[in-house]
């Protein structure tokens, strides 16, 4: 009975590290196709942030078929995923670099750092007069102390180019990303709320804890210290789970750089008897209900789903209220609309048609608004005018204008008759 128990219990323990290992493969390669065939954004970081979430999905997937027992899939496996390990580091400096310099395509120059994974294709190519491989010796020391630990000969190269070089392209690419971070002062930003600094520096401290925890293993066989390879496994895969769901719950933080917008060159074909609907949550935008030969004609030229220029007029409204970017006397439209990650026509059509106004005086809604709720608490210390200032108008003439355009009266006469409908 007590032995039953244990084979249960092993059982057990076996099909739960299955389970959560397979999540998370299917949502790196989820991750990674989606970010492959996303036409959005900046095309080469979405490319290089694939590789490394397709590198990562390999790892995890040889480790989740090699504790299962199909040990025969790993000559295959090594010899497709092991360029991608050596090429992930560069990967991963470069997107740090493209990010930082707002790169766009990758220079001649850049490409030399994807030597070592050409070199490390030369080596898992199973050449004719390469003695053969003892894949079982191989996959042993590979269950037990993981890919970096090989120290059976692997391929063309000897053997220690699996467990020297490797590990030195991790620390050398790693400290190179933290350098180029620290050097570009972006962690010293006055705006906390700057998704693109938190972005990435998210992402470097995540790919920090991951890059050591795979040393881990080294640096304990050199103290002979008993290595559980299961317990990394199992420990990288409920991290990676809690990162990914994360994001999924948070898309305005990883919005533009992780979740990318993917345009499959659908055709939309809108019923011209159809209206669409407001939006009534909360924490949307009330869109503006338009005719629906305008909203058709609209859809067609700009080629998004009304779904998405709902979710345009979501991310606009945050960025707006959250960062109070209208407090900014030289705020213009661009700038919402880099902050954002969108194109800045389809910013001003968000704007004009589903917000209602344009830009200049749903900026100056804001301001007014700012104004009302800070005057009462320091007009016996400041002034109307260095209150409107302190609200982001750049003078009293604009300041005036935008009040009696929006309240339809100036501001001394509208605070007298409020006060009149206050008065018994």
């Amino acid at each position: 009975m007590l032995v039953n128990n244990k084979v249960l219990s092993s059982v057990k323990n076996m099909q739960l590290l299955n389970f959560v290992v397979g999540t998370t493969c299917f949502f790196l390669l989820l991750f990674s196709v989606h970010l492959f065939f996303a036409k959005k954004g900046n095309r080469r970081q979405n490319m290089l942030l694939s590789a490394l979430f397709f590198a990562r999905f390999g790892q995890i997937l040889t480790s989740l078929l090699m504790i299962s027992g199909h040990q025969n899939s790993l000559p295959l496996l090594f010899q497709i995923f092991v360029p991608l390990y050596f090429a992930a580091p560069a990967c991963f400096y470069l997107y740090i670099k493209g990010f930082i310099h707002n790169r766009k395509t990758l220079a001649w120059d850049e490409w030399l750092h994807f030597l070592p994974a050409l070199l490390a294709v030369i080596h898992v190519i199973p050449w004719p007069h390469l003695a053969p491989l003892n894949w079982d010796i191989i996959t042993k020391q590979f269950c037990e102390n993981g890919y970096l630990s090989l120290h059976a000969k692997n391929g063309l190269f000897p053997s220690y180019f699996q467990y020297i070089v490797r590990p030195l392209l991790i620390i050398s690419y790693l400290a190179l990303s933290w350098y180029a971070v620290i050097r570009s002062k972006i962690s010293e930003r006055i705006n906390i709320d700057d998704p693109g600094r938190n972005w990435i520096l998210f992402l470097l401290r995540v790919a920090t804890f991951f890059q050591l925890t795979s040393l881990i293993p080294i640096v304990l066989r050199s103290m002979n210290i008993p290595i559980y390879n299961t317990f990394f496994i199992i420990l990288n895969c409920i991290v990676l789970l809690v990162i990914l769901m994360y994001a999924l719950h948070h898309p305005h933080f990883f919005y533009g750089y992780l979740l990318v917008a993917t345009d499959w060159n659908q055709k939309d074909t809108l019923n011209k008897s159809s209206v669409p609907k407001p939006i009534s949550d909360d924490n949307q935008l009330p869109l503006r209900i338009l005719p629906p030969e305008v909203t058709a004609l609209t859809q067609k030229k700009l080629n998004l789903p009304i779904q998405q220029i709902s979710l345009y007029a979501v991310l606009i409204k945050d960025a707006m209220e959250k960062e109070q970017l209208y407090l900014q006397p030289d705020l213009q439209i661009i700038d919402v609309a880099n902050l954002v990650n969108i194109p800045v026509h389809h910013c001003s059509y968000v704007i004009n048609n589903h917000i209602g106004k344009n830009f200049r005086d749903w900026i100056n809604s804001y301001r007014i608004d700012h104004f009302l709720k800070e005057y009462p608490l320091q007009r016996e210390k400041k002034t109307i005018e260095a209150l409107a200032k302190e609200s982001g108008f750049k003078s009293q003439a604009t300041f005036y204008n935008a009040f009696k355009k929006e309240k339809g009266a100036m501001p001394t006469n509208y605070f007298l008759k409020n006060q009149a409908d206050r008065s018994p």
